[in-house]
């Protein structure tokens, strides 16, 4: 994927519906879930230019930094704390248009302003998820969730 295919107009769901079969291939042949991960992360980075996008992976019944694209990031998250862990705990995902407003929000960064967490799933069991932070409030919706949870399926099991 290079900066030429980055979509640069048309609506939301538009860039979304150009840039899913580009995320397709780009991870389609690739077996290796960091990786897999890894370019995600920078694709939606690259076309969004949300503060943050990136990965947290269950290990021993916390959430621990993964791949990602943005400022620095907490390394480990409890399960049910904040977002991501609560996120994780009810299998679901989660768009929060106000962090200040969330009980339990986690701070990584004072510049988030709302977030929205989509769980990985293998089976019915949760491997980890991906994390999106905005600097604006009210940034995500269900356009976001509808095309980031298709884009998490190609690295569900």
């Amino acid at each position: 994927m290079s900066a030429g295919l980055i979509i640069t107009s048309g609506s939301k769901e538009d860039q979304y519906v150009q840039l899913l079969p580009q995320i397709k291939s780009l991870v389609g042949g690739e077996m290796d879930m960091i990786a897999n991960m890894a370019n995600i992360s920078a694709a939606l980075k690259e076309q969004f230019g949300w503060l943050w996008v990136g990965f947290y992976l269950v290990k021993n019944d916390e959430l621990v930094l993964g791949p990602f694209q943005g400022p620095i990031a907490c390394t480990r998250i409890q399960k049910g704390r904040g977002v991501c862990g609560k996120a994780w705990i009810e299998m679901k995902t989660l768009i929060v248009d106000n962090v200040a407003d969330f009980p339990g929000h986690i701070a990584c960064s004072s510049l988030s302003k709302s977030e929205i967490v989509i769980p990985i799933y293998e089976g019915e069991k949760v491997l980890g998820v991906l994390d999106v932070d905005s600097e604006q409030l009210a940034h995500f919706d269900e356009t976001d969730k509808k095309y980031l949870e298709k884009i998490i399926e190609f690295i569900s099991h």
